[in-house]
Formats: C-alpha cells, sequence, structure tokens
C-alpha cells in the first residue's frame, strides 16, 4: 500500500493553487498541465480534472443561455421592423 502522506496537499499549497487559478489565461493553462502532467500530485490532479469538468459544463450552459438569448432579440428585433 502506498504511502499516503506523499498525496497530502498542505494549505499553503492550496492556496497558491487557488491564487494561481484566478489568474485568467494561465489558470486554465495551469489546470490543464496539474490535471494530464504524470508528475502531479494526484489530489491536485483530480481536483484540476474536476475544476475542467465544471468549467465546461458552465462553458456549456452559458453558450445554451447566450444562444437562446440571442434568438429571442433578433426575433423580438424582426418583428419590431417589420
Amino acid at each position: 500500500m502506498e504511502n499516503q502522506e506523499n498525496y497530502a496537499v498542505k494549505t499553503g499549497d492550496w492556496v497558491g493553487t487557488l491564487l494561481v487559478t484566478m489568474i485568467p489565461i494561465i489558470g486554465l493553462i495551469m489546470l490543464f498541465v496539474w490535471a494530464f502532467d504524470s508528475s502531479s500530485n494526484p489530489s491536485k490532479a483530480n481536483w484540476a480534472k474536476a475544476q475542467l469538468i465544471w468549467s465546461a459544463i458552465f462553458i456549456g450552459i452559458l453558450v445554451l443561455i447566450s444562444v437562446v438569448f440571442g434568438a429571442t432579440v433578433f426575433t423580438l428585433l424582426y418583428e419590431n421592423f417589420q
């Protein structure tokens, strides 16, 4: 059985990790690095993968809302200017 101490991420490491992910483009790049780099801590890698999944879900929802809102506005403008 592997030693669980090797997978522990300290509080200070999490603070730094969250700080880096708040930087717009760098944070996204670092999520991919942490998620798919074989030398990353498994705990941090799983967290990064979960963050990427949630980000994809929220982006999909935002795109869907934007398309529905855009179509509604286009329809209203089209009907009013005929």
